[in-house]
């Protein structure tokens, strides 16, 4: 029969405390990503931030310094970053549905955000976590543009036209370019995922045909 355990209720207890107090001391992100503007370091982690991000940091805003300043914390809204509009012809943005805000920073300019994303025309099915709201690159879509970056099509992806070929018969095909040609810029071979041609006897006859035409019949 097996002893059964005995249950330290006093350990058990002691563990929960041990926990809550670890959680208690953990770090806000107020305190996480507060900057230094004049020598562009974190005071919590003492790190600097890339001299490339300079420019943004100065020039732009980071969501929540935007949410601070709005009715409701723009709830329903949508937001969009510069990096965004510099790369991607399609409009990628996220849609607000909640937010919780770190009231202990000094102008509420830190917290959670919750969101819709619809990135390069594509809108996800789910809200999830927004990330990266601490960067400096956020920008409020105006209200007399929402719709336009709403009512964005995306183009159809293209058939895919070639597919690789498997690892053992692409090395045989390789080998076998490299040898006859003698070059090292071998091209990739590829197979292609249509056929235009009807593979009936006539076809295999034709191409027998043809490479005895080039390579000559046996004598």
């Amino acid at each position: 029969m097996v002893k059964k355990k005995r249950v330290r209720f006093i350990a058990e207890m002691a563990r929960k405390i041990r926990a809550y107090r670890e959680l208690k001391s953990r770090p806000r992100d107020s305190q996480r990503y507060a900057l230094d503007y004049d020598t562009m370091k974190r005071p919590f982690s003492g790190k600097m931030l890339p001299v490339l991000a300079w420019k943004d940091v100065r020039r732009e805003s980071r969501l929540f310094s935007i949410l601070s300043g709005m009715r409701m914390f723009g709830m329903g809204r949508l937001f969009t970053r510069k990096s965004w509009l510099e790369d991607h012809p399609e409009p990628s943005y996220w849609q607000i549905t909640k937010v919780k805000v770190d009231y202990t920073a000094e102008n509420m300019d830190h917290g959670k955000a919750w969101g819709v994303l619809t990135y390069k025309g594509k809108p996800e099915s789910e809200a999830k976590e927004m990330d990266k709201v601490m960067y400096h690159d956020w920008r409020l879509i105006p209200k007399h543009m929402e719709q336009q970056f709403k009512d964005f099509e995306p183009l159809p992806e293209p058939p895919v036209r070639y597919v690789p070929f498997p690892p053992l018969l692409r090395a045989m095909i390789l080998a076998q370019q490299s040898k006859a040609g003698g070059s090292t810029a071998v091209e990739e071979p590829t197979l292609a995922s249509h056929r235009d041609v009807l593979l009936s006897k006539d076809y295999f006859r034709q191409q027998e045909l043809e490479r005895q035409r080039k390579e000559g019949t046996e004598v």
